[in-house]
């Protein structure tokens, strides 16, 4: 039940992670947002942002709770979305970067800790699901942006991982509803 719907969260959660890792550089050049040999400054704001927001997320969970770090930080990563894909000019589109970085730089340590604190299954089991279909996210996800990008043009499959992300904030009540 629970174990696996944490599972899905952080499967989509590592695929936002991994598409940008793989296909920012390219949508940013592809749209023409920036040159080539800028291609990258797409991801490395999104790094930073998520690397502030994971040094400083026990706080601010701590203050929010889990359920409210699952909604707030999930829409604030699908508003990155629509800021970056709707960006006329190139300082907007790394601002979505920095808010899908900082929106998503929390969800995933709050669904490990999900995982942990259920009773449904051993703690360790659900933390073991829960990382291996996070991490095949991560691995297959970029490949299956790539194949929906062919046939439908990389903005787009990016909108799909905006929209794909809207299960986070929308679950959020059922996966901390034993610990909220």
């Amino acid at each position: 039940g629970v174990v696996l719907v944490l599972a899905g969260l952080a499967a989509i959660t590592f695929l936002v992670e991994g598409a940008i890792l793989d296909w920012s550089a390219l949508l940013l050049t592809d749209t023409g947002l920036v040159a080539k040999d800028q291609g990258g400054l797409g991801y490395i704001l999104f790094s930073i942002a998520m690397t502030i927001g994971r040094l400083g997320g026990d706080a601010v969970t701590a203050r929010l709770g889990d359920r409210r770090m699952l909604i707030t930080g999930g829409f604030f990563a699908i508003a990155g979305f629509a800021v970056l894909l709707f960006a006329p000019i190139a300082w907007l589109a790394m601002a979505g970067f920095l808010m899908i970085g900082l929106g998503a730089s929390n969800l995933v340590p709050v669904l490990f800790r999900q995982a942990g604190a259920q009773r449904i299954m051993p703690a360790a089991l659900a933390v073991a699901a829960i990382t291996t279909t996070g991490y095949a996210g991560i691995l297959l996800g970029p490949a299956l942006v790539g194949f929906v990008a062919s046939g439908v043009g990389l903005p787009i499959a990016f909108g799909m991982l905006g929209a794909l992300l809207i299960a986070v904030p929308a679950c959020a009540h059922l996966v901390t509803a034993r610990t909220a």
